[in-house]
């Protein structure tokens, strides 16, 4: 979760328990149809420990979360879509790999954006989450400062303005 990159997570087989907790840090996930997740510790007599109630609620709300993770169910890649788990949910290939496809087609979306432009959304949106509206607002506002002396800015800037692509160089 503290990489300052976008992390995704390919979930074309099970996740379960630990396997969750660890798609549940990552940025974005993306899972086959067919795949099966959930917090499944508490059928073993444990309770998530890695992450599994703070970033489940988090995720999908606290009163879902509670019943998942109190009752230990999996579910399966639409389910997870529907409450908001996974970003994209999709039918499983015969090569067994379709989350993996798609999930590198997001971030073959993702690279080519200015890539301290990504980094800083990404600060803000993940230290916003942990404060007040009005101190994430100023969070906010200081990544923002930060971005705008960057090379990568006035390059985006100038891009919009000649209309045509940017080439953003990370600085």
């Amino acid at each position: 979760a503290a990489l300052p990159v976008p992390t995704i997570a390919a979930i074309d087989g099970y996740a379960l328990g630990g396997g969750l907790e660890l798609a549940l840090a990552c940025d974005l996930r993306v899972a086959a149809s067919s795949a099966k997740m959930g917090l499944i510790e508490t059928t073993r007599g444990l309770l998530p420990g890695a992450g599994g109630t703070q970033r489940l609620p988090r995720c999908v709300g606290i009163g879902l979360a509670k019943e998942l993770i109190f009752t230990g169910r999996q579910i399966d890649g639409q389910q997870a879509f529907s409450m908001g788990l996974v970003n994209h949910s999709v039918p499983q290939n015969s090569e067994g790999d379709a989350a993996y496809q798609r999930a590198l087609a997001l971030a073959k979306e993702i690279l080519p954006q200015a890539p301290f432009a990504v980094k800083m959304g990404k600060l803000a949106i993940n230290r916003g989450m942990e404060v007040d509206i009005a101190s994430g607002m100023a969070i906010e506002g200081m990544c923002y400062a930060q971005n705008i002396p960057t090379k990568d800015r006035q390059e985006g800037m100038a891009a919009f303005r000649e209309k045509r692509p940017p080439r953003f160089i990370g600085k």
